[in-house]
Order: C-alpha cells, then structure tokens, then sequence
C-alpha cells in the first residue's frame, strides 16, 4: 500500500484539497508500514516541518491513519481530540474499497456521530487512502 517516491502532483493537489500551510502544527496517529509515504512527504513539505507524534501544545489538525482491524473508531476519535486546538479538525484516513482494512462510511458516520463530532467534506488523497475532514459541531468550537 505505502508509497516510498517523493511527493507527486496528487499528493500536491491532496495537499491543498486540505487546506494544509505553512506553520501548522499537524499531530499523527495510527502511523504504520502502509501509509501513504508521499503523501506524508508532501503534507510535511507543505507545513515546513515533521509531523508531531506526542504534542507539547495544541496542534492544528491531526492525522489519523485509521484502519478495521485497529480497534473502536470512537476511541480513536476521542484520543484525537487529545492534544487538538478548538478549532482544529481531524483528518482521517482509511483505506479505499477493496484494499486490506476497509472501514465502512456507515461505521465512520456512526464514529463520528457516537464520538461528539460531524464529517465534513472529503478529499481524495492517494491511490490507497481516503480522506475524510472530521470537525466538532459548530455550536462546541470557540
């Protein structure tokens, strides 16, 4: 599934789909040896700076690599929420139809539903993955 190649124009145009900038602090979870490495390349080259891992402070969106098999969406959407600004969103990411680790859309409505939050507007982001904008309500961002 992962890629090793430097950032492409998909992963460019991904990149600005999701409205990532230079500065922002951008937090990921779920990394593993399946990831769009590209992707993460180019969404890197487009904060200026490394992906955060264990954040200090608020960050400004986090990146969840989510698949079936890695547990309750709920629970991963509530960590995320962790070390996230109030006004910063969650970017998740599954696989697409057919390859290994498929979530449902029903199971990530119902996710995100369950977990306090709304989906937003999608984005396609690489050959395998899939992106989907994850906010809270309006009425809870400050």
């Amino acid at each position: 599934m992962g890629t090793t190649a430097g950032p492409g124009k998909q992963d460019t145009r991904a990149v600005v789909a999701m409205e990532l900038r230079t500065g922002l602090a951008i937090q990921e979870l779920g990394w593993d040896s399946d990831v769009d490495e590209s992707l993460r390349d180019a969404i890197m080259d487009a904060v200026d700076g490394d992906l955060v891992e264990d954040a200090l402070e608020a960050v400004d969106a986090v990146l969840l690599w989510w698949r079936d098999e890695d547990g309750d969406l709920v629970d991963g959407l509530v960590d995320s929420l962790r070390d996230l600004s109030d006004t910063g969103h969650i970017w998740l990411m599954t696989p697409k139809v057919g390859r290994p680790g498929y979530v449902d859309p029903a199971d990530i409505a119902e996710g995100a539903i369950t977990a306090g939050l709304a989906l937003a507007n999608v984005v396609k982001v690489s050959h395998d993955w899939h992106a989907q904008k994850v906010v809270r309500p309006k009425a809870s961002r400050k």
